[in-house]
């Protein structure tokens, strides 16, 4: 698996704590990308990450080492920090919030060195050609983030195309990434959209990224709306045949700490729907991502639809329980025992 990413900091207040009030901190490298990535590189399956770092930062060598740690490879343009207001890592602060509080979270990107990201810094023929990318996994957080990490993510969408690569694309809308470029990146997702194998999104991403019309309106808990998200998905998929998969997930939050979680999969013309049911949550942050990582190790291991959208499901609800925003699976049987409802001590 071959990820392109932003690479950052994350701070979280100990014990659940809000930031205003709190004065000890954990110190996580993270992106969304790296977050779908573990699920494959703590399985055993080789990933590769292309970011960028400030050369010579004490935090781009606490990211590196955090990167091997997880068990990925990773290939980075370096680049001068050029003084005290030059070039650094995004910071992600996150408060996660606990039961009737909800989490906040607040991100510092000025400065961000990922948003020189661009093709001529990596050989892509060898990327691709010689060392045999299986899947290439996109974030529409790095398709947005600058016009040259957009014009970066669509060229390795045209190389993996040429090579034979299988592509996932995960929207991602952030309204902040889009306020004044909303044409050009409709533009660009769209195309990037129409190669891509694996589409994932909820409702405000289909509208937003790719003009398609939202679910229906339904009831007030989420298992209601099911028929509305599988409308939705199929307008996606007339606007993009090309595309064999499709995936959304489903939240419902009853209190920060206990969530309705489900899953909506069409592979071809077939359905695979998980009905809602109530997972526990330490940190919310990363359930998404962890859902497309097990979706696409399952697809990766040539795993039938329902298993894939099964592991995936259970992969989303693993990563809500670690303080880290990705998950850190021990072996494949600790994600299948939790699809099983089976939390039972193991001896």
């Amino acid at each position: 698996m071959l990820v392109p990413t932003s690479m950052g900091l994350r701070i979280t207040p100990e014990n659940g704590q809000p930031v205003h009030c709190s004065d000890l901190f954990r110190l996580q490298a993270t992106s969304a990308e790296t977050n779908v990535a573990s699920i494959a590189s703590y399985l055993g399956m080789p990933v590769k990450v292309l970011t960028a770092l400030v050369k010579g930062n004490p935090f781009a060598q606490f990211i590196t080492s955090n990167l091997r740690s997880r068990g990925m490879d990773y290939e980075a343009m370096e680049v001068e920090q050029g003084g005290p207001w030059g070039y650094r890592h995004q910071i992600n602060v996150a408060d996660s919030g606990y039961g009737s509080r909800g989490p906040r979270v607040w991100n510092d990107r000025a400065g961000e060195v990922g948003r020189l990201l661009n093709v001529k810094n990596f050989d892509l023929d060898r990327i691709f050609g010689e060392e045999g990318v299986q899947i290439v996994h996109l974030s529409g957080l790095i398709a947005a983030l600058s016009p040259e990490t957009s014009q970066f993510c669509l060229d390795l969408a045209r190389a993996a195309r040429l090579y034979g690569t299988r592509i996932s694309f995960d929207l991602n809308y952030r309204a902040s990434f889009w306020k004044g470029r909303e044409k050009e990146l409709h533009d660009i997702f769209s195309e990037i959209a129409e190669y891509s194998d694996i589409l994932i999104g909820n409702e405000e991403d289909f509208q937003l990224c790719l003009g398609i019309e939202g679910p229906e309106a339904g009831g007030k808990d989420i298992a209601s709306k099911i028929n509305g998200f599988q409308g939705m998905i199929s307008r996606v998929k007339e606007e993009y045949p090309n595309t064999q998969v499709f995936a959304t997930t489903l939240r419902q939050v009853n209190h920060t700490n206990s969530h309705n979680w489900g899953a909506i999969l069409l592979d071809g013309d077939e359905w695979h729907i998980i009905q809602p049911r109530e997972i526990h949550v330490l940190d919310r942050i990363g359930g998404g991502d962890g859902f497309v990582g097990g979706l696409l190790y399952g697809i990766l291991k040539g795993w039938d639809a329902e298993r894939c959208a099964q592991f995936g499901w259970a992969s989303g609800a693993l990563a809500t329980t670690f303080l880290t925003d990705y998950a850190q699976p021990a072996d494949e049987e600790q994600i299948w025992s939790i699809w099983e409802g089976n939390a039972r001590v193991k001896r």
